[in-house]
């Protein structure tokens, strides 16, 4: 058997050309990988310089500390998508418009993030290969690039909510000298020079995100001990899943929390990042311990953002919930602040954003308030656009198999996700922004299957997983959290489009939809298939499914114990 290096494509020698055998189903070793000893040869193994090797430690055999810190790294990278602007005004609007009624949504949300992110990162443990990468040599042309559009369309809006968020800290920090564009500009300027940290070390880069969580931990929990939520309600909000006396707006509300905190493209980056640790994948014990380890990294880190984002909801919560405008705007006017325009002198509920949160904390608890919301919404922004820009290179090279030196993957990644951005910051000022953002967290929605079906196909795949394929629990469960967060995802858009009242817009959405559909179904059937369904398979090479990428007759060969060779 021919085994290519990951570098390259692992089962082709062209993208649609003749290639070398694909693995055996049932084989000691995964074909995706590189050959051992090849590791250290492959050219773009990962963005990163080195790898960060891992330590023996014979002493504990069970759990080291020493090997989790070695194993540190990613995960907190990966959570940084939790604590992005526009997870944090998600947080902020559920506090203001359900108190702390939905504080379990967001527990429910943050436990389903992990388990999706334990799948992604199995996979870029086990095969060597980032997801893009797989998606690049499993799928046909078509729906290869297909995917690669439908992710570069999630990258590019929320990297829009991410500059923009970080634009708007920058405007409240020099209490509005700084326009929206300007921010826009400095936060290019930033992300592409703290990007190149790394050419410092990988752990010095790994060192500046804990340091922007830090921050972020600082600044949202001066907000809560300001504010002294009150303890009895939160944890009732947490641990009882109930929401008594809601109605459309706090269903919506929960909805956008599901939608906020599970970000397609974060499962494309976390696959990527577990590729920055020495690994000898022809080893099954390091590879489970790898996996065992960046699980364990993933859930401190997810638990770490997690309660920074109950600090922002708890805050609007105890603070702003059932407020009107003109409560806020007799406070606002009373201490003299520049904010009490923002907030119309009627009776109709509060509605904030980041903008105006900030603002508003400012007016009721001081402007220490107010600058130290801003440092952290800077921090959030300032995080989340490096890590945006992360995914953006790992998906373009792994679905284009591109070869191009550093900085020029950073400057087109950057152009394609920048350029729309700064339109809408001179076209639009800082204070009208929601509508735009309820736009940007639909269009994120609608890309969410397009990143949790192939990540529950591959690693579904014995072929592709060997022996660390899902079983049937996960199998079934991936299956079924993932048609409920899609289905969540869903409702959330067509609450959108319907809300807009307009028939023209009705009739391109009915026309996108069949597309759209169309797509996901063809996603979802080979997702099927891959989880045992072998029913719904051609049975044939010849198959329209199976002709450009013979690999994929595969997915119709699981449990099977021969070799499929070209």
């Amino acid at each position: 058997m021919v085994t290519s290096r990951s570098g390259r494509s692992a089962m082709g020698e062209s993208k649609d050309g003749p290639a070398e055998s694909v693995g055996s189903v049932s084989g000691s070793r995964n074909t995706l990988q590189p050959l051992q000893g090849e590791e250290d040869e492959e050219p773009f193994s990962t963005y990163f310089d080195s790898k960060i090797p891992i330590p023996e430690d014979d002493t504990h055999s069970c759990f080291s500390f020493r090997k989790l810190w070695a194993f540190t790294g990613p995960g907190f990278l990966m959570s940084i998508a939790y604590l992005d602007p526009g997870n944090i005004e998600s947080d902020l609007q559920s506090g203001a418009v359900a108190g702390f009624k939905l504080l379990w949504v967001l527990l429910l949300a943050t436990v389903i993030g992990l388990l999706l992110q334990r799948l992604a990162a199995r996979l870029g443990v086990v095969t060597g290969l980032h997801l893009a990468e797989v998606c690049n040599r499993q799928y046909h042309k078509v729906p290869r690039i297909m995917l690669w559009l439908m992710m570069e369309i999630a990258i590019i809006g929320s990297d829009m909510q991410e500059v923009i968020g970080t634009a708007i800290a920058f405007s409240l920090l020099s209490m509005g000298k700084i326009p929206l564009w300007g921010g826009v500009l400095i936060t290019i300027a930033d992300t592409l020079f703290f990007l190149f940290l790394d050419k410092y070390g990988l752990r010095k880069l790994e060192a500046f995100f804990g340091f922007l969580i830090t921050i972020m931990a600082l600044t949202f929990g001066y907000e809560y001990v300001t504010v002294k939520p009150d303890q009895k309600q939160l944890l009732r909000g947490l641990f009882v899943p109930e929401c008594p006396g809601c109605g459309t707006p706090q269903l919506e509300q929960a909805v956008g929390i599901v939608g906020a905190v599970i970000m397609p493209h974060n499962m494309y980056l976390h696959s990527a990042l577990v590729k920055s640790r020495q690994v000898n994948r022809a080893n099954p014990r390091e590879v489970r311990e790898a996996n065992k380890y960046f699980f364990a990294e993933s859930c401190i880190a997810l638990f770490v953002s997690f309660i920074i984002n109950v600090f922002v909801v708890s805050v609007f919560a105890e603070a702003f919930y059932n407020k009107t405008n003109m409560d806020v705007h007799e406070v606002c006017a009373n201490a003299s602040s520049v904010h009490a325009g923002l907030f119309p002198n009627n009776n109709n509920t509060l509605e904030v954003d980041i903008y105006k949160g900030g603002a508003v904390l400012g007016c009721y608890f001081g402007p220490a308030a107010l600058y130290i919301w801003a440092i952290g919404i800077l921090a959030a922004g300032q995080s989340s656009t490096m890590t945006g820009t992360y995914s953006g290179q790992f998906v373009m090279e792994g679905f284009l198999n591109l070869r191009w030196s550093r900085f020029a993957r950073v400057l087109l990644t950057r152009s394609i996700a920048i350029t729309p951005t700064l339109f809408v910051a001179i076209f639009q000022d800082v204070e009208h922004l929601t509508g735009m953002n309820d736009f940007l967290n639909v269009l994120m929605s609608l890309q969410l299957p397009f990143a949790l079906i192939p990540v529950l196909t591959f690693t579904s795949l014995p072929s592709v997983m060997n022996d660390f394929a899902n079983g049937l629990f996960w199998k079934v469960g991936g299956g079924l959290v993932i048609l409920l967060v899609c289905s969540i995802n869903m409702y959330f858009v067509v609450a959108y489009v319907m809300a807009l009242n307009h028939v023209g817009l009705y009739v391109g959405a009915a026309i996108l939809s069949i597309a759209y559909l169309g797509f996901v179904t063809y996603l979802t059937w080979l997702c099927l298939i891959a989880l045992g369904a072998s029913a719904l398979s051609c049975g044939s090479t010849r198959c329209w499914a199976f002709t450009a990428r013979p690999e994929l007759v595969l997915l119709s060969n699981v449990g099977g114990d021969t070799e499929v060779t070209r």
